[in-house]
């Protein structure tokens, strides 16, 4: 018979077959569908890690451009306008050409070449820039219906400025008029504003005469009396004196008079060539503060610089007047955001290379999750024949596919979120995490499969030994950490933030170097005691101790990883809330030393003999102190010797002593004030003769200890009175004075009058300080702590600064807390099967729960331990070139020096107990679910090896 050679009889046909090439199934589709629970995961850490480092980048400019705006609007449009002016006319011009170079049309001409000088990112306000002519030095004004408040006449200013309808409404009368005025001109009109008015009693109709120049007085009718539309707007306020008159003493006698100025129509400005008021004219140049940011600060430097004595300058001078000059402190506002952004922005930097440490460790650690899963099936697809680069470039296809779309889709949510905020940032911070998590996988499985083979041999701790290249890095990684520290307390961040460039992130990844070099020495070390513990442990009776401590000895030699990030974690955990804590401590007591207590009552005058009963009535009031401060008295040691100034304070020494130790601002015992020797002191209450004979007891600042030593010396009080004191203890605060030297003495050796008190501290809890003004009546002044130290949080720079600390520290949190999860997630499989076998020989529920738990809580608390004692490093090594006070005062006056870092202990602690609870939890419930699925399904699933 005859067949062919697989055996069918020969005539016949076997199944048909397609014809053609076969069509292999497709790599990244079938992938997915084995795996779809892996690819979800994965996209929702891409779409979550790329949202907040696409968020973060946005939240920063968002809060240092309202620190700008904030800024801009605090500083005065007096500081903040570019002004320039010119002098009258050139002396050599004919009187018509002079008059017509102050008319408005030729000033406007001036303005548009001004506007043109302006580059951006300045941008003008049109709408409260201005320009006219005015006289620079203000005359006198003689009518005797004119305001005299000691007998001086006032002085006017003549003022012709543009668009004085449009920034204002007539409250009586109409606008002033000007019709071919000259400097010849015998009357002009003008108006004044409410503030003028009410203050130089000024009526509609009121004729003011101004001096002429070689010419008889110009009588000036006032028209109209305006109210500005906008009165803390540019137009008003560039040159305060056109909206409210001022108050001029005289440094000589005390007296005073008033300035004021008239306001002329846009037209008039030939007539101030009449008068000796020196006329210049000026065009003034109001910024427009809604639309700079952040980032656009050097370019509006650079812009004020060019107008001020540079280019800018240099074309007005040749278009309008070569005698032209600029004049203007918006440079000055510009540093000081400058300064303070710079305080702040290595503070913030060290938060967000923590956080994003450890996310980039989970984003690996979910890779490495996913290669240890696949392991099996790639070793086999490289032993049949797969090329390493065809596997990896699959591997990166099936990657890309799902987080490529997720990194959009977190970019998008980071922009809805956080909008009004640069985007390029924000891309590249998205783009580098997809990056990240597309290139991980890879990566990793190229490491892993470069020889083909089909089993691999252990690779715990204990048969993995660390190789030269992991040697290297390591050593590598210590001379990072060690510079950046270095550098950090050599420089301090505020050096470190004005010099930029790849120093500042250096400095900034010092808290995160630290934790990297705890985590390799960590995993080097951990292993052996708990080798030295199974000893023993083996002589206990039951197996679940002995058997734990092995486990735990011989842990995958990739708990590197998981500790990396939990040490990091934990490190900048301790780090920002030790930073946190110190930006609060520090403003808690810049506000005490402010204050000297709780509040503070003080007046510049004696207080009523009944209002310490009155305050003391207040609810929430626990205790007032009286005492009286004398702030010039003169200190000297001999007649003919030059006096030091100094503040003399008269207490009552015990309640005085006992508020000092409270509050911990150079506390004494009563004692310390009570006179010794004999005929020392008097003996009554602001009894004393004040002749100076008596030598009192004094507590004194540390410079004039220095200077006065212990002998006694005499102070001259502002009374004249006079008391000797000697110095009987030295302190460096004292709570009724702030920033002065001081001298602390008993009341009883005042004289009455020096000894009324002049103000109340007073101590409690939840003061009211409407109902605290209430009680003191007017002319004093009611301070309160709290209200204090909320002052002291004025810019968006520090709250936005803190808030995005917080987030980062949580956001590093969280991650180290996906961490242990994905650690123990990646166990799971081998503790299943080890409790499933162990059940079989008759291992109970209660011991595979005992037993997991132990194994889990070496690695856990030697991250607890760890990440706690590399904090605690981290602070103490970093903090002496930490300086927090930026973020705490915002550049404001605050006593009580810089602000430095300080160890806080909740934040030590809290984290590292929290990664244990977390640990804990999760081995519990993973024993729990390993219960309920039984034995026998772990025992069929086979080997997790």
């Amino acid at each position: 018979m005859t067949g062919t050679d697989d055996g069918t009889k020969a005539g016949t046909r076997g199944p048909a077959r397609a014809s053609g090439p076969r069509v292999p199934a497709p790599w990244v589709r079938t992938r997915l569908r084995a795996a779809p629970a892996a690819a979800l995961a994965l996209a929702l850490l891409v779409a979550l890690t790329a949202a907040l480092a696409a968020a973060f980048p946005r939240a920063v400019d968002r809060y240092e451009d309202a620190g700008l705006r904030r800024t801009l609007d605090d500083a005065s449009p007096r500081r903040t306008t570019v002004q320039f002016f010119a002098p009258r006319p050139d002396l050599e011009l004919s009187l018509g050409e002079g008059e017509n170079a102050l008319r408005e049309a030729a000033l406007r001409k001036g303005y548009d070449a001004v506007l043109a000088a302006v580059d951006r990112p300045l941008v003008a306000d049109r709408a409260q820039s201005s320009y006219g002519v005015r006289t620079s030095d203000p005359t006198d004004a003689s009518d005797s219906f004119l305001a005299r408040p000691s007998g001086l006449p006032p002085r006017v200013a003549l003022v012709a400025q543009n668009a004085l309808g449009a920034h204002s409404r007539p409250a009586s009368g109409r606008l002033p008029r000007a019709t071919d005025v000259t400097a010849t001109t015998s009357e002009v009109e003008a108006a004044v504003t409410t503030e003028t008015a009410r203050t130089l009693h000024i009526k509609v109709g009121s004729v003011i005469h101004v001096p002429g120049l070689e010419r008889a007085p110009l009588a000036v009718r006032i028209t109209g009396i305006v109210a500005p539309r906008e009165p803390d707007g540019a137009y008003w306020m560039s040159t305060p004196l056109i909206r409210e008159p001022s108050l001029i003493q005289l440094p000589s006698d005390g007296g005073t008079y008033w300035i004021g100025a008239l306001l002329l129509a846009p037209d008039a400005g030939p007539v101030l060539l009449g008068t000796p008021g020196k006329p210049e004219r000026y065009w003034q140049v109001a910024p427009d503060t809604s639309g700079p940011t952040a980032h656009d600060v050097s370019g509006l430097a650079s812009a004020v610089a060019a107008l001020e004595s540079g280019p800018g300058l240099a074309r007005i001078r040749e278009r309008v007047d070569p005698l032209t000059d600029a004049t203007t402190d918006l440079d000055e506002v510009l540093s000081s955001f400058t300064e303070l952004r710079s305080g702040i922005a290595p503070l913030v930097a060290v938060a967000a290379f923590g956080a994003g440490t450890v996310a980039a460790v989970v984003v690996l650690m979910a890779s490495g999750l996913a290669a240890e899963r696949r392991r099996g099936e790639l070793a086999l697809v490289r032993a049949r024949g797969g090329s390493l680069p065809g596997v990896l470039g699959r591997l990166l296809a099936e990657t890309a596919v799902v987080a490529v779309p997720a990194g959009a889709l977190g970019l998008g949510a980071a922009l809805l979120a956080v909008p009004h905020a640069r985007l390029s940032s924000a891309v590249a911070a998205a783009l580098a995490v997809t990056v990240l998590a597309c290139v991980a996988l890879p990566v990793r499985a190229a490491f892993a499969h470069r020889a083909v083979r089909v089993h691999g041999g252990r690779e715990d701790i204990a048969s993995v030994r660390p190789s030269r290249r992991r040697t290297v890095a390591e050593l590598t990684v210590l001379v990072l950490a060690t510079a950046a520290v270095a550098a950090l307390r050599r420089g301090g961040t505020d050096d470190a933030g004005s010099s930029g460039g790849s120093g500042d992130q250096l400095v900034a990844l010092a808290p995160v170097l630290v934790g990297v070099i705890a985590a390799l020495v960590l995993v080097r070390l951990y292993p052996f005691p708990l080798r030295r513990l199974a000893g023993p442990a083996g002589r206990l009776r039951g197996v679940v101790a002995p058997l734990s401590l092995a486990r735990a000895g011989r842990t995958s030699a990739s708990t590197a990883l998981p500790l990396l990030a939990l040490l990091t974690a934990l490190t900048t955990a301790a780090f920002g809330g030790s930073v946190l804590a110190g930006v609060h401590t520090a403003r808690d007591h810049a506000a005490l030393l402010a204050t000297g207590a709780d509040a503070r009552i003080e007046a510049t005058h004696a207080l009523p003999t009944a209002l310490p009963g009155r305050i003391r009535d207040t609810r929430g009031v626990r205790e007032a102190v009286p005492v009286s401060v004398a702030y010039r008295a003169q200190a000297r040691r001999g007649s003919g010797t030059a006096g030091e100034t100094a503040a003399l304070v008269g207490v009552e020494p015990g309640p005085y002593g006992q508020l000092s130790r409270e509050l911990d601002l150079g506390g004494f015992p009563a004692r310390t004030l009570r006179p010794t020797g004999p005929g020392g002191g008097s003996s009554g209450s602001g009894s004393g003769s004040g002749s100076g004979k008596a030598v009192v007891p004094a507590i004194a600042s540390p410079s004039l200890a220095d200077r006065f030593g212990t002998a006694p010396f005499s102070v001259q009080l502002e009374d004249d009175s006079k008391v000797t004191v000697r110095i009987a203890a030295v302190r460096d605060v004292t709570p009724a004075v702030t920033d002065l030297d001081f001298l602390v003495v008993d009341r009883e050796a005042l004289t009455r009058r020096a000894a009324r008190p002049t103000a109340l501290l007073l101590t409690g809890g939840h003061l009211d300080g409407a109902a605290l003004r209430r009680a003191a009546g007017g002319g004093v002044d009611v301070r309160l702590r709290a209200e204090v130290r909320t002052a002291y949080v004025h810019s968006p720079l520090q709250s936005g600064a803190e808030r995005i600390y917080t987030a980062a520290v949580a956001a590093g949190a969280g991650y180290a807390v996906l961490a242990l999860l994905l650690a123990l997630v990646r166990a799971a499989p081998e503790r299943s099967a080890l409790l499933a076998r162990l059940r079989t020989m008759g291992l109970t529920r209660a011991q595979g729960r005992r037993l997991l738990v132990l194994e889990s809580l070496p690695q856990a608390l030697l991250a607890a331990v760890g990440g706690a004692l590399t904090g605690w490093a981290a602070i103490r090594l970093l903090a002496p070139g930490l300086d927090l006070t930026a973020i705490a005062v915002a550049g404001r006056p605050a006593p009580g020096g810089t602000a430095r870092l300080r160890t806080d202990a909740l934040s030590l602690l809290v984290p590292s107990l929290a990664v244990l609870v977390v640990a804990t939890g999760v081995a519990l419930a993973q024993a729990w679910w390993t219960g309920r699925r039984g034995s026998v399904r772990e025992l069929r699933a086979g080997d997790g090896r």
